[in-house]
């Protein structure tokens, strides 16, 4: 971090009429940049929505004193991993259940500090108008990680498609499918390939952020879709270490203002809702 600048010339070459007060107003405001920059972060977002609600929030935290360097990832997993190692303060782009696995699977010290948003999951297919026209034996593409694929399993069952072991919950996996009268093939694949699976299966569950990057609308194009109040609200991140200090208030403040509700509301048709 570069150390406030400093008087070139010796104190006698400063002109004459320079006072004490001009003296100290030049130091304070070399300090107030050194404060300024000591409340500059790095925060990591996922591309697409993400990183849309965060260029709002960046400019809402300017006038706390909160500087945001938005960094931008193309999957679910770098974000969590460059927290932890050190490499951004915080990041935008999960819901709990994510987090939790996360932490339990990698020994992250991460702890969330404010909810954003609520993304509905829903399946898309350009080959069938609802789940319950898939033919006997499709192959359906879910989510490879394990909170986003008990999720979309959930989704199939709330639409008849296929039935869970009871008490499977959020964590679901497909061993604990107990009945798939269709003989559905699911398939797991990496979240973010999942838009371009829909040339080769038969449908497909897309978490809301690569879905809108694909050109879908989740109220028009899903042939599925989760209610839009649910257990998956995405939230705000930050180590551990630092959830107390100053700047993750001004940083929740800024994803929780009212401008960043009034882009939720009025860009995204109803593909996502605000969580706070």
């Amino acid at each position: 971090m570069p150390n406030p600048d400093s008087p070139s010339a010796p104190l006698a070459r400063w002109p004459r009429r320079a006072t004490l007060a001009a003296l100290v107003a030049t130091v304070g405001l070399g300090l107030g940049g050194a404060a300024l920059a000591q409340d500059s972060i790095r925060i990591a977002v996922t591309a697409g929505p993400h990183a849309q609600i965060a260029e709002v929030a960046k400019k809402v935290a300017e006038r706390d004193g909160l500087v945001l360097k938005i960094v931008e990832f193309q999957d679910y997993i770098q974000p969590n991993a460059a927290l932890d190692a050190g490499d951004v303060e915080a990041n935008s782009y999960q819901h709990l259940p994510f987090l939790e696995s996360q932490i339990k699977a990698r020994g992250y010290k991460i702890s969330p500090v404010g909810y954003t948003v609520t993304f509905p999951m829903g399946f898309y297919s350009k080959r069938v108008k609802s789940l319950a026209d898939l033919p006997n034996g499709a192959k359906v593409g879910i989510q490879n990680d394990p909170s986003n694929s008990g999720r979309a399993l959930q989704l199939l069952q709330k639409y008849g498609v296929i039935k869970l072991k009871p008490g499977a919950g959020i964590s679901a996996t497909v061993q604990d499918v107990v009945e798939n009268p269709k003989n559905l093939q699911i398939v797991q694949i990496e979240a973010a390939q999942l838009p371009r699976s829909l040339d080769d299966l038969a449908a497909s569950a897309i978490n809301t952020n690569y879905a809108v990057q694909a050109g879908l609308v989740p109220t028009k194009d899903a042939i599925a879709i989760e209610d839009a109040k649910n257990p998956y609200a995405n939230l705000l991140a930050v180590r551990t270490a630092d959830k107390d200090k100053p700047w993750v208030a001004k940083l929740v403040k800024a994803f929780q203002s009212p401008e960043v509700k009034k882009l939720v509301e009025g860009t995204f048709s109803g593909s996502m809702v605000p969580a706070f």
